[in-house]
């Protein structure tokens, strides 16, 4: 499975490490990611998500039924 977080899309971007001597070699910047279950009560199922912990946030803030709603509206299987 991807590292993407199935809610913001996050994924692992590229970047530079840099030495102390400045010397710079390529790396992967990782997202944060957790895999989480929520008891959803509407439909009386517990859900598993892989989110990054943004994404976390963003479930406390706008509700887990909201947050299903708009990936379902996007075509993810929940």
């Amino acid at each position: 499975m991807a590292r993407v977080c199935q809610v913001t899309g996050k994924k692992p971007i590229v970047g530079n490490k840099v030495s102390h001597s400045n010397i710079k070699t390529k790396r992967r910047f990782l997202p944060n990611l957790q895999k989480k279950k929520f008891y959803l009560a509407e439909e009386d199922k517990w859900i598993t998500l892989k989110l990054t912990t943004d994404a976390m946030r963003t479930i406390n803030k706008n509700g887990l039924m909201s947050v299903v709603k708009k990936l379902r509206a996007e075509g993810e299987k929940i």
